[in-house]
């Protein structure tokens, strides 16, 4: 049946609050050192998020739940990077309620926002399916087109290894029963120890999210030399 009031991830996307937070919070970041949290960072997130849960076989109402909450999971590092899922989570309250998104879908929503954080030492913990889906394509998005500058003698090290990702994919196989996080890794730049030291405590929270999605949580690096 056709809803013409229905709170979408094109009209989410199209909202100029949402615009305008989502480009105040990567450049506030920007400000503080950070790689790039704008809207590439935010598409890339919702759009793995909706395609794990549509691998996993999980309805469609649900998948465009998770795409939404993907698109605005980092809107609170408007405010502040400390705490920036809870208040992410205030906001995107804030914003769907006027858009006129059901309470349940919104519940979903800031739920999985507020389950994705890992600043300041506090985890992010998943604890239904689009908060797993969430974290998984959050912290997978590690890439070289995220790193703000392709000076080498301004990389620290965060700098450097993520700039050695030439490519990262996270998918859901049904004949593994396994969520796999494919790296490809100019070794010039960092190893895979390296990577796996650096990004421990993000893949951690990786794993528990595929254990939640009752999937095991693969890392394979392909290393490469470029240039």
């Amino acid at each position: 049946m056709f809803e013409p009031n229905r709170v979408t991830f094109q009209s989410t996307m199209n909202d100029p609050e949402v615009r305008a937070l989502i480009a105040a919070a990567d450049g506030k970041l920007d400000a503080l050192g950070f790689n790039e949290h704008g809207w590439r960072h935010a598409n890339q997130v919702a759009d793995v998020a909706w395609q794990l849960l549509q691998d996993l076989g999980l309805d469609s109402h649900l998948t465009e739940l998770a795409k939404i909450a993907g698109l605005l999971h980092d809107i609170g590092n408007a405010i502040s990077r400390r705490n920036h899922a809870a208040t992410g989570a205030l906001l995107a309250h804030a914003v769907l309620s006027r858009l006129g998104m059901p309470p349940d879908d919104i519940a979903v929503i800031i739920g999985a926002i507020g389950s994705h954080g890992d600043d300041h030492g506090s985890p992010g913990i998943a604890t239904d399916p689009a908060s797993a889906a969430l974290i998984l394509a959050d912290k997978a998005d590690v890439h070289r087109s995220r790193v703000r500058t392709d000076d080498v003698t301004h990389f620290d090290v965060h700098d450097r290894v993520g700039f050695a990702v030439l490519s990262s994919s996270v998918f859901a196989s049904t004949a593994t029963n396994a969520i796999t996080l494919e790296i490809l890794l100019d070794y010039r730049l960092a190893s895979p120890r390296e990577f796996q030291d650096l990004f421990r405590r993000q893949l951690a929270m990786c794993r528990q999210a595929a254990a939640l999605l009752s999937r095991t949580f693969d890392v394979v690096i392909a290393e490469v030399a470029t240039g």
